[in-house]
């Protein structure tokens, strides 16, 4: 049985790599036939952190395949993608092909697939941020009509799909990224000492993400989560993403003395500088969930979330972009002490098993 995976962003190579285990270990236990995994990087993004050491550190498997399609217009990019992945479909004939999430190259992915009759999964199908401005809310969208497996992370997602009309190949397995989170983590513990280099102390500072379009591409919204930034009384530490650099320009001295601004950490040193901050204010989706899974009160930088568990159980705020309201958010989480409800459900992603329930649903496909 051979499954090609098609991925092309950072954070979809770390959930690859917990089904990629969970492969070699079906495999190992001789419970059914064996299958070949063959990993397709489609160059959609590349960074010098995405070298050897990434993949070595992160116990990744090193991608089969590199379509070096690079950055550029979204049409002309998901074009070049799916003419290559295309022509490696019809040389590598597989029983069917892996999608993770809502990026370019999912959209090109599961397109290739379905217009040469191979069965697509998709991984963290059913998400919805009924935004649909956002090319991510297209991407998902696309990817999940052409699907035959849909693998959900949660309960909302898998309503999401049933008011589309959508029941048939829909499985609920939890979130991947659980997985990934527990097994990285284990390996951080042992490995960073990014709070010894930054000379942080645990619980003493908030950590902020900004690189979502809507926010740095937009002035207005940009200006406004930097005042409320420079009016936080507390340490807060920034790993600028170079997009964000390089829309702040000479605005970086703004933030001279209230904020520390550090280039892109290491995904390991990242998940430490989650678990040890006070809070985390961001407009990432994962970081949203891997804070959850910290513990740690999380102020969302956007004006909607797919993750919307969180939100109900009082583990998120998404607040926009507006200075009082992040202000205000940042305020009640400090109210209650910087600390999670009591009482918010446990396992709201699953049980951190997801990587193996698909290898399953892979089989029986």
């Amino acid at each position: 049985m051979k499954i090609i995976t098609v991925i092309g962003a950072r954070p979809q190579f770390v959930k690859a790599a917990a089904v990629s285990r969970a492969i070699a270990e079906f495999n190992q236990s001789g419970r059914g036939p064996t299958i070949t995994e063959r990993i397709v990087h489609t160059g959609q993004h590349y960074d010098d952190n995405m070298s050897k050491v990434f993949f070595d550190e992160l116990h990744i498997p090193r991608p089969a395949i590199n379509l070096e399609v690079g950055s550029g217009l979204q049409g002309r990019q998901t074009g070049a993608m799916l003419g290559r992945i295309e022509d490696v479909l019809l040389a590598e004939s597989p029983d069917g092909v892996l999608i993770y999430g809502d990026t370019n190259s999912t959209l090109a992915g599961a397109l290739a697939a379905v217009k040469l009759h191979v069965p697509v999964a998709h991984v963290e199908a059913g998400l919805r941020s009924f935004n649909r401005r956002m090319p991510e809310e297209i991407n998902r969208i696309v990817a999940d009509s052409v699907s035959t497996l849909l693998l959900c992370p949660t309960a909302t997602a898998v309503e999401n799909l049933h008011r589309e009309g959508v029941t048939r190949g829909v499985h609920l397995v939890g979130d991947v990224m659980y997985d990934s989170v527990r097994f990285n983590t284990r390996l951080a513990e042992k490995t960073s000492n990014v709070l010894v280099r930054l000379e942080l102390e645990t619980k003493s500072f908030y950590l902020a993400t900004i690189h979502r379009a809507e926010n740095t591409d937009d002035p207005r919204r940009l200006k406004g989560i930097l005042e409320a930034f420079s009016r936080i009384d507390r340490p807060i530490v920034l790993p600028l993403h170079p997009r964000t650099r390089k829309t702040l320009g000479a605005g970086l001295e703004h933030l001279a003395g209230r904020v520390r601004v550090i280039d892109p950490v290491p995904y390991l040193d990242m998940l430490m500088l989650e678990k040890h901050a006070r809070m985390i204010l961001t407009d990432s989706g994962g970081v949203q969930k891997e804070a959850y899974w910290f513990s740690v009160p999380c102020v969302t930088l956007r004006d909607e979330t797919e993750w919307v568990e969180l939100v109900q159980a009082g583990c998120n705020r998404v607040v926009g972009a507006e200075t009082e309201t992040v202000l205000q958010a940042v305020h009640d989480f400090e109210s209650a002490g910087a600390a999670l409800p009591p009482n918010r459900p446990a396992n709201l992603y699953g049980d951190g098993e997801a990587a193996g329930k698909i290898v399953e649903c892979l089989v029986k496909l």
